[in-house]
């Protein structure tokens, strides 16, 4: 009966203060290799947006580095790029390795 007569705390709303969501890096190596696939099969934007079911204004954040795609759209990428998933992973990976002499590291 008590239990029923108290407040309950609304769960507080976004991240927690201090937590970062978004690392560009990744965002623009994943990007950079998505377009390089993109144009050695000649595709514009318009076209793997439309074979990948994106927004092409997505596709175009997604290229840029300003978005980083969830783990069903990067399939649906790959595909539409005939690569694998893992292959357009590794190729961002691979962007992301530090260029000699520098003192970049990469966590994963």
């Amino acid at each position: 009966m008590l239990w029923s007569m108290q407040k309950h705390a609304k769960p507080a709303t976004g991240r927690p203060r201090g937590s970062k969501t978004f690392d560009p890096a990744p965002a623009f190596a994943f990007g950079a290799a998505v377009r390089s696939m993109r144009l050695e099969l000649g595709l514009s934007q318009e076209e793997l947006a439309a074979t990948a079911a994106v927004e092409r204004s997505h596709m175009g954040k997604i290229e840029r580095g300003e978005h980083i795609p969830n783990f069903v759209l990067i399939l649906r990428l790959a595909k539409a790029l005939r690569v694998t998933p893992g292959h357009l992973v590794d190729m961002a990976v691979e962007r992301l390795k530090p260029a000699e002499g520098t003192a970049r590291t990469l966590i994963l």
